[in-house]
């Protein structure tokens, strides 16, 4: 008995390879002609464990003379409906490890000690081979595995219901035996610039809406109306005594076409020659009926009115200069020169105006023992800009040359947090900084 268990055990161990069932089973599984064929292999064993994990895992299939590179992937359904690519070759084999596999099938949704198939083909261009199937058992791992969403699925935003659930993102873990705190993120693929989309403790699942997701996405560097690529990770964080251990998924990318979060209104006045088609832009950063924007007034009683798109057609003045707006009202008139935030609200037809210049604070003026660096407002861009010479050193955002409202940045990360840290220039140069009111991010080049 001995000696069979010592057996068993070297055969677990002997890198991992695969058999399928007679291949003509499978002739008609894909939707495209089988154009090649991917090699059976014989079977050590469909179940995965953690001591097989540097153990190769090895596909051989016919070479093509016209395929340049070769994708393969797998599926949970013969007909490849949905499909995750493993890897790409440039040979008639690919090689990686059992380890890696593992992983792949956990992205997938694969159960950790559950038995499931698994079906394999390899894609060049228009051909594919004969596929292969198995059955596999994975193995958990010691970090967060994100079930949903898997790798290469799509995310479909709707603007029109901004509070629906876009997504429940899951993942599998250990049970620790204590509480644990899962931290979620979402970064533009390969940029490595993770946001928080929120935190849960000990639950494995947290829904993310349509507005919190697509705010979210625009905010990493999503563009508006164009399918891009996320990266999403999981992190377990247990605190038994400092430090605290964090354990990180690895990274799942999904799909997602980010849609326009905003909507607009218009001020065009004397300022800039009453032309709606180049007005200053009012923002409402969710389409709630309450916007805000910055105009820089050249004098007292600058006159100016707003209307609802680039044209006169739908318009609103101030007939008792008394902050409620009327239908074709009477023009608007500016307190003094100067920089002013203008807030509307289409909802309850009012209006207001409040000076607001913005600049840069820092150890390069003594923390405002000189005058602030003052930043100019960009309408094409929707932002503050300044191009400014600076020495090394910190420096923050802060409005009116007051430090009743300041911005700084908490977590380095971009996002702009009231009353936030200090932030960092390692190196004294030239630089182009922005500053957007919208998305609360700032921007150093």
């Amino acid at each position: 008995m001995k000696n069979i268990i010592k057996f068993l055990s070297l055969v677990l161990l002997l890198p991992f390879v695969l058999h399928s069932c007679n291949n003509e089973d499978y002739r008609d599984w894909t939707k495209a002609e089988p154009s090649f064929k991917l090699y059976d292999t014989s079977l050590g064993s469909n179940v995965l464990y953690s001591t097989m994990e540097n153990n190769p895992f090895r596909l051989t299939w016919d070479n093509l003379n016209a395929a340049s590179s070769y994708d393969i992937v797998f599926s949970n359904s013969n007909d490849f409906t949905i499909k995750v690519k493993l890897g790409t070759s440039n040979k008639n084999t690919y090689t990686t490890t059992i380890g890696a596999l593992n992983t792949a099938l956990l992205q997938a949704g694969y159960s950790p000690y559950s038995i499931k198939k698994v079906y394999f083909r390899i894609e060049a261009g228009s051909n594919v081979s004969l596929p292969i199937a198995f059955d596999v058992q994975p193995y958990p791992v010691e970090v967060p595995v994100i079930t949903a969403p898997t790798a290469g699925s799509v995310i479909t935003l709707d603007a029109n219901n901004p509070t629906g659930i876009a997504k429940t993102i899951t993942w599998n873990d250990y049970s620790y035996g204590i509480d644990v705190k899962y931290l979620v993120e979402v970064s533009l693929s390969g940029a490595n610039k993770f946001k928080e989309v929120g935190t849960v403790n000990n639950l494995k699942l947290i829904n993310v809406t349509n507005f919190d997701l697509d705010k979210l996405l625009l905010s990493v560097g999503g563009t508006i109306g164009v399918q891009g690529n996320f990266d999403i990770r999981v992190s377990a964080i247990t605190k038994l005594v400092d430090p605290e251990i964090k354990k990180s998924s690895a990274i799942v990318t999904f799909k997602a076409t980010p849609y326009q979060l905003s909507s607009f209104i218009y001020a065009p006045g004397g300022y800039q020659g009453w032309n709606p088609g180049t007005a200053n832009t009012l923002v409402s950063a969710t389409s709630n009926g309450r916007y805000f924007g910055f105009i820089n007034f050249p004098a007292a009683g600058t006159e100016f009115k707003y209307t609802q798109n680039r044209n006169w057609d739908v318009n609103w003045g101030d007939n008792g200069a008394d902050g409620t707006l009327e239908p074709n009202g009477s023009n608007i008139l500016s307190p003094s020169a100067g920089y002013y935030k203008v807030t509307v609200d289409t909802n309850s037809l009012t209006h207001s105006m409040v000076p607001y210049s913005l600049g840069l604070v820092g150890g390069f003026n003594s923390w405002g023992g000189s005058p602030d660096a003052q930043m100019e407002w960009d309408d094409s861009i929707l932002k503050f800009k300044i191009v400014v010479t600076l020495p090394a050193g910190e420096f923050k955002f802060r409005v009116n040359s007051d430090w009743g409202e300041n911005y700084g940045d908490d977590g380095a990360d971009g996002t702009l947090n009231a009353g936030g840290s200090n932030i960092n220039l390692t190196a004294a140069g030239t630089y182009t900084i922005t500053f957007d009111p919208f998305n609360m991010v700032y921007t150093i080049n």
